[in-house]
């Protein structure tokens, strides 16, 4: 090999390397832009066609302004802090929080820092934050912890997961969750040092033996986004009682349905009377 083949060979590993250690660089950065996909419509409740709902403001710990929706509870009924996903916002989700209400249930939706009508950027620490405040502003208006059921939905679960681990609830739902965010995107980006990189892991397998509530898990056997093996190895770590549901043929998308929000009513009043 001639002495130009070699410098050649050389320049151009010196640039695919160069390349590389960029494009990580680039996307260490950018991160949280590819993990949360805010909607700021921010838009009132009446606004999407809901009645009997609070608009709600509230603090968090560190400062931000939530957006939040509330409707208290009939007699003898549960409250659902419901914990969205990480697209959109909560006036996307209008027909879950009637779906809820219809039933009688007391229901709290957050939109998360940076989501809706919320001040500041996501990170997982902020969310976490701003479930703790929605949960004390729940207990704050006489809603004991044996009235809360807390509900997850996908990155949401993330959230969810780590408040039921240090506050009480009398149960949680789990859609579409991960053992750890960081699994998720490692193999959807398989080609960086994702777990060395990664600031948001959600780490619910950490924290999934803290919880001694009863947990629902519901996930879809086809789902591409968090595989149904995620979901499993959570429910594994889990604390009894626990039941998982596997949707045939449920997707990413498909399981954040009415007959997902029926199953999650009936396993909360079935714990509610407990």
């Amino acid at each position: 090999m001639s002495f130009d083949m070699v410098s050649s060979l050389r320049a151009v590993l010196v640039f695919a390397v160069a390349a590389y250690v960029f494009i990580a660089a680039f996307m260490y950065v950018t991160q949280r832009s590819h993990q949360y996909f805010p909607g700021n419509q921010g838009l009132a409740a009446n606004a999407v066609g809901l009645e009997g709902v609070e608009d709600v403001k509230l603090a968090s710990q560190d400062g931000e302004t939530l957006q939040a929706w509330y409707s208290p509870a009939k007699p003898g009924k549960a409250t659902i802090l419901y914990l969205h996903g990480n697209g959109g916002e909560i006036a996307d989700r209008a027909e879950r929080f009637a779906a809820y209400q219809a039933q009688g249930f007391g229901v709290f939706f957050l939109s998360y820092r940076g989501y809706g009508a919320s001040t500041g950027s996501p990170s997982e620490t902020g969310l976490v934050n701003d479930a703790r405040a929605a949960y004390d502003w729940l207990t704050a208006r006489g809603v004991t912890p044996q009235e809360i059921m807390l509900v997850g939905e996908s990155l949401g679960s993330g959230v969810a997961v780590q408040l039921a681990a240090e506050r009480p609830v009398k149960a949680l739902a789990l859609e579409a969750p991960f053992a750890s965010a960081a699994n998720v995107a490692a193999a959807a980006y398989w080609w960086l040092p994702v777990r060395l990189l990664m600031k948001d892991k959600f780490d619910s397998f950490a924290y999934i033996g803290k919880i001694k509530a009863p947990l629902l898990i519901i996930h879809g056997d086809l789902d591409g986004v968090v595989p149904l093996s995620e979901g499993r190895a959570l429910f594994a770590a889990a604390n009894e009682p626990k039941e998982m549901i596997v949707i045939p043929d449920g997707n990413h998308g498909s399981i954040f349905s009415a007959d997902t929000w029926l199953r999650e009513m009936q396993f909360f009043d079935r714990y509610m009377t407990r």
